[in-house]
């Protein structure tokens, strides 16, 4: 079928039919070597220089073989399948669920306290212990992902956060609920690499942008949910805090469910039936992946360091503007609960439009340049956000703020996708964005610490307006260089890379995911015989 046809037609081509494939009948041999893996750095980069390519562009350039597509975002979304929207949902869903349980907490915090007999400062400490387990989450249920697929993994991880939000509700003491927020942070940390793979592999490449920034706002509308249901059931059941809890049980097993209705992920189903057409047992299916598991971090340790540095760099700028956000309002700046309740909640939808606006714009200015814009635009409204005394004005800078700040996560979600290792897609992408929330893991603590130090003058009250402007002037900053210094590759691919049990998968690359014309689906082409296994 030709290009021009699908463009007549207003569809996108099928990039996983036998129209078109990716070439990797000429994929390279990659070294471990610094030189070797900067060259493919910047996937586009063309002719230009190495430091030319470091500059985002604010035009995104096209790729082989890429198709002009509207830029109508209500075109591109009917260019999605209704599978691929299903499949889409599933993913947001675990991830909206996976936002109202983390930040059941930050709401709750000052009713725990009480509950518990300690000072709010000490309840952050499991906030803390959350985001520092998640990294190993993010390991064992990120493996599972790129090893057996992506459905089993997520409903595993959702139903076993659903027993500790059930747990976290049945808590009495303070060292009970350390110890099962712990737990939890070990499984929140598994949800987000397989969700957001979920959510994009499944969809055209021209809607992956716009789908992105509002699959990622699924965190801002868990948020959003967990403050309605505080500011509204918690306040009039008996169980009071607890409510809270059990009302997110109940949420993650509907995610648990939906997913396991949903069939699996296209490029795994190819990969099994291969492996079973091959006569390759499980064992073999195994070992197979231990090797390319080792190349892939053999010649991409450079792409490793730099993807923590980044999203070191994004969970400071989340979490630095939202773990005590409702703190900051009701401590420094005198709003009721109620109050901060209903700021929170306008911040939150100030969120979920950045994150949607920004995630479309990079499909056609660049990631990069696009995370850029919301780095400058946060640094801009932070006078906002620190200086007015009433709702009013509290409210509108948590709304511009959070813009900034989720309009950059928008672009997260398929920037780490188009830059991972790609059959190592859901460890890549969600260890990296855990170990950089391992790293800003005492983003809360470090602004409850200063609270101890910094006042308003004359007074004992903490100045979290000074401390959450200061700190996040310094992530801004840090954000802009680990963006300029990031790899690019707009425009991949990625759906129709070898899984992580086939040959070779380790040592791909995103330069070689964008469309080549070819007769035959290439797993099916290149399909590893038993004799190669052994």
């Amino acid at each position: 079928m030709s290009n021009a046809h699908h463009v007549e037609s207003g569809k996108l081509p099928d990039h996983a039919s036998d129209d078109y494939t990716i070439d990797h009948t000429q994929q390279r041999r990659h070294t471990a070597s610094v030189k070797d893996q900067l060259a493919t750095w910047h996937a586009n980069r063309g002719n230009k220089s190495f430091l030319r390519a470091m500059i985002p562009s604010p035009v995104r350039e096209k790729v082989p073989g890429e198709l002009e597509v509207p830029k109508n975002p209500i075109t591109l979304f009917r260019m999605v399948s209704p599978f691929a929207w299903l499949m889409f949902f599933s993913g947001w869903l675990a991830w909206t669920i996976d936002g109202y349980d983390f930040f059941c907490v930050s709401l709750t915090l000052d009713a725990l306290a009480e509950q518990f007999e300690v000072k709010p400062k000490a309840i952050t400490t499991a906030i803390t212990l959350t985001l520092l387990f998640r990294s190993l989450g993010a390991v064992i249920f990120g493996i599972l992902s790129d090893r057996f697929g992506r459905k089993w993994p997520l409903v595993t991880v959702m139903l076993l956060i659903m027993a500790l939000e059930l747990g976290s509700g049945f808590c009495n003491t303070y060292k009970e609920f350390l110890a099962v927020r712990s737990l939890f942070g070990v499984c929140m940390g598994g949800v987000w690499g397989a969700a957001s793979q979920t959510a994009l592999e499944n969809v055209p490449v021209a809607a992956r942008g716009l789908l992105s920034g509002i699959m990622q706002q699924g965190y801002a509308v868990g948020y959003l949910l967990a403050a309605v249901i505080n500011l509204t059931v918690v306040q009039y059941t008996k169980p009071h805090w607890r409510t809270i809890y059990f009302f997110g049980a109940g949420f993650s097993f509907l995610a648990a469910a939906v997913r396991a209705f949903l069939p699996e992920s296209e490029q795994f189903i190819i990969a099994r039936e291969e492996a079973k057409a091959s006569g390759r047992t499980g064992k073999e299916t195994s070992k197979a992946f231990l090797r390319e598991l080792g190349a892939m971090f053999r010649t991409n340790w450079v792409r490793w360091i730099w993807a923590v540095c980044f999203m070191t760099f994004f969970n400071f700028f989340s979490h630095g503007s939202q773990d005590l956000y409702p703190t900051y309002l009701k401590t420094t700046k005198h709003l009721t609960a109620k109050q901060a309740s209903k700021a929170t909640i306008i911040a939150n939808c100030g969120a979920i439009a950045g994150g949607s606006i920004a995630g479309y714009a990079s499909q056609y200015v660049g990631r990069r340049f696009a995370i850029l814009v919301c780095a400058f635009w946060t640094a801009a409204f932070l006078p906002l956000w620190i200086l007015p005394n009433t709702f009013g004005g509290l409210a509108a800078g948590g709304f511009f703020v959070q813009a900034g700040v989720q309009g950059a996560w928008g672009v997260v979600p398929i920037f780490l996708a188009e830059v991972s290792p790609p059959a190592f897609r859901a460890l890549f992408a969600g260890l990296a964005y855990q170990l950089g929330n391992m790293a800003s893991s005492g983003a809360a603590q470090i602004e409850a610490d200063a609270g101890e130090s910094l006042k308003l003058n004359g007074t004992d009250t903490p100045d979290y307006a000074a401390i959450t402007g200061i700190l996040l002037g310094a992530v801004i900053a840090w954000g802009i260089i680990t963006t300029i210094c990031a790899p690019e590759a707009d425009g991949s691919h990625f759906e129709q890379a070898k899984t992580a049990t086939q040959a070779g998968g380790g040592q791909a690359d995103p330069t070689e995911m964008f469309d080549k014309p070819a007769h035959e689906h290439v797993e099916k082409a290149e399909a590893p015989t038993h004799a190669e296994l052994r």
